[in-house]
């Protein structure tokens, strides 16, 4: 039976907020909430990357296997990629389900569709579907529209936008691709409110309230 690992990259460090991975928020470490929803998820086993000492406590705490990161896959320009590739050949499974720990609205619910998916596609991304609205470029110039023809948003197609929350697709297509994905790709759709990530100290207050009311 297929194996699905999942992976949490969580390098030490941060220039928005300080030490961000491993944040109070709500009285609990940001990587916690991301840790928790992957045990809950269909995923065989979670393990969290991470270059930091502090970090590989509270993930072993939270009951996250850790693989260390080399530093030179945990610099400001390291891509996500690199780590994941370094995961891949460190790590044996049949399907890497890629979740960032600044997601702390991700529910197992939503991992656990993304796995189902994996029946018939080659990978799949979490996101939002957003109604169209008009958009303009900082030249003041239409983007998606003609200013001369305005379209109504009923007839206007669907726009699906990337949360960010997770990634999944098969060790074998990042190996291959070095991409986290390729091939035929889905969206797992997640509500709006349940998208936003921990970025900035304003985005850590916002989320504070979010889940002080969020079940």
């Amino acid at each position: 039976m297929a194996k699905f690992f999942s992976v949490i990259l969580a390098r030490e460090g941060s220039k928005g907020v300080s030490d961000k991975n491993i944040i109070l928020l709500n009285n609990k470490p940001l990587i916690s909430y991301t840790i928790e929803a992957s045990l809950l998820s269909m995923c065989d086993e979670t393990w969290v990357s991470t270059d930091g000492d502090s970090i590989k406590a509270v993930s072993l705490k939270y009951g996250a296997k850790v693989l260390e990161r080399p530093k030179e896959f945990a610099t400001d320009t390291s891509s996500s990629e690199s780590a994941l590739i370094h995961f891949a050949k460190n790590i044996e499974c049949d399907y890497i389900v890629f979740i960032q720990p600044t997601s702390p609205l991700l529910l197992s619910t939503d991992i656990n569709c993304g796995i189902k998916m994996m029946s018939d596609y080659d990978s799949v991304f979490s996101g939002y579907k957003e109604e169209w609205s008009s958009r303009w470029s900082s030249k003041m110039q239409t983007i998606n529209w003609n200013g001369k023809n305005r379209p109504r948003r009923q007839d206007s197609e669907d726009v699906y936008v990337e949360n960010g929350a997770f990634y999944i697709t098969s060790r074998d297509n990042l190996l291959k691709s070095k991409s986290r994905y390729s091939g035929n790709i889905g969206c797992v759709e997640m509500s709006f409110y349940r998208s936003f990530q921990l970025d900035t100290y304003e985005d850590l207050e916002f989320l504070r309230k979010i889940l002080s009311n969020f079940k």
